[in-house]
């Protein structure tokens, strides 16, 4: 092969002619657009070179170990005069052109990165200077900097002209208006209070239009008729002419969903199987009522719920599908969470993990709650206790960053319009 190098001469022309294009001349039969034309039909005007078209496609799509083997075998040779010095520097040349183009490359998406990053470093120090400076001196021992404030801050209200329609979900227990059976068992408890007091206050909110609080309907014996009626209305005692200011429909309703088997009540831990029927039953609902309520506004369009909160991990679920299939805003509130329980039974030592599972269906419970946090915008906690002992233990909450923010709102500072990786979380 030595002596014979014209091949190798082609070759390193090419590399010195790559970048510069196919040329541009006129010969070969005409204008006509020919420089649009892949390289390899210019063949037949005289303008294709085979030496440059195989240079272009090994930088292109080079090899570096191909190209490292062939380097090798050009040195490898004893006497000076076997060794090909020619095809030694070809690979050379290759190479270099190679990595340059990777290096160019590389350069083009670490300036991406960087400009894609940048306002996320830059919130982050913001906040921590936001931290230091709402933490620091007469604020160091307010609880309601550290903790939250529902009444802090310059957050702008909400007002008549809003008119939101807010729908609440809270399925298991015994839920009705007046003289609830807390007690009665371990499903009806300090929850089925919060969700009903809430869908009151609610209501009486000037820009709130409308609150449906969905639970289950139920028909089963020993239980009053109350719990089998499609509807209850809330009426806040201050608030008695407020369907007459605001419209028909308007104000604070309990709504039942039949799901799961008619006439018998279900435990808490054995509603999973239903949730989708639930689910099923609650769309038609809130698709129904927002057609009606967009007519009995005036403005002839559906009005979608502002928020779907679920309460528990059960309504979690079910607000995360319901919110997805109306692409608007879920909230959750998780009350007491499955693995803050989980590792309580566990310390009492009388059940084993498996044995939990199968009595409280917990797995199933931390599940809900995962994708709850997943679909979530906003996670409302009632204490601090629920905040750094509860939420601590599940992924996308970081407590260092709820102090944060926290302090920004104590401080007038609002977050909207950033980009925050991990879940928000207020104390309500």
């Amino acid at each position: 092969m030595y002596g014979n190098d014209n091949w190798i001469n082609s070759y390193l022309d090419a590399i010195l002619d790559a970048g510069k294009g196919a040329g541009s001349g006129s010969g070969g039969g005409g204008g006509g657009g020919g420089g649009d034309r892949p390289s390899l039909l210019l063949r037949e005007r005289g303008h294709f070179s085979p030496a440059r078209y195989f240079v272009e496609e090994v930088i292109t799509g080079y090899d570096e170990t191909d190209l490292y083997k062939t380097w090798s075998r050009a040195n490898a040779m004893r006497s000076p005069q076997e060794r090909n010095t020619r095809l030694e520097n070809m690979t050379w040349r290759i190479w270099n052109l190679a990595r340059k183009k990777k290096e160019v490359e590389d350069a083009k998406r670490l300036k991406r990165r960087l400009g894609t990053e940048k306002p996320r470093t830059d919130a982050t120090a913001e906040m921590s200077e936001d931290l230091f400076e709402g933490e620091k001196g007469e604020d160091a021992g307010d609880a309601s900097v550290a903790y939250g404030d529902s009444s802090a801050g310059n957050t702008p209200r909400i007002s008549a002209v809003d008119k939101l329609y807010i729908v609440l979900i809270s399925l298991h227990g015994l839920v009705r208006g007046e003289n609830l059976e807390l007690g009665r068992d371990s499903d009806t408890s300090g929850q089925v209070k919060y969700v009903v007091e809430l869908a009151k206050a609610l209501s009486s909110c000037p820009g709130v239009y409308r609150v449906d609080l969905l639970t289950r309907q139920i028909l089963a014996p020993n239980y009053d008729r109350g719990y089998g009626e499609p509807s209850e209305t809330l009426v806040p005692t201050s608030f008695k002419n407020l369907k007459q200011e605001r419209g028909e429909n308007s104000g604070a309703y309990i709504t039942r969903i039949p799901f799961g088997p008619k006439d018998k009540y279900l435990a808490k831990e054995h509603l999973w199987p239903y949730v989708q029927e639930f689910v099923d039953g609650a769309l038609s609902h809130i698709v129904h009522m927002s057609k009606i309520i967009g007519e009995e506004i005036g403005c002839g369009h559906p009005m979608w719920p502002a928020v779907i909160h679920g309460h528990y991990a059960s309504a979690g679920v079910a607000a995360a599908l319901i919110s997805g299939a109306l692409n608007v805003h879920m909230v959750f509130t998780g009350h007491f969470l499955g693995k803050d329980k989980l590792e309580g039974l566990l310390k009492q030592g009388r059940q084993t993990r498996e044995e939990i599972n199968m009595t409280y269906k917990i797995m199933r419970r931390i599940e809900a709650e995962e994708l709850s946090l997943d679909a979530s915008e906003i996670v409302i906690a009632s204490t601090r206790q629920e905040i750094e002992e509860q939420w601590n233990l599940y992924d996308g909450f970081e407590v260092m960053l709820a102090r944060k923010l926290r302090a920004r709102v104590k401080r007038g500072a609002n977050c909207y319009g950033r980009y925050m990786p991990r879940m928000v979380v207020s104390i309500l």
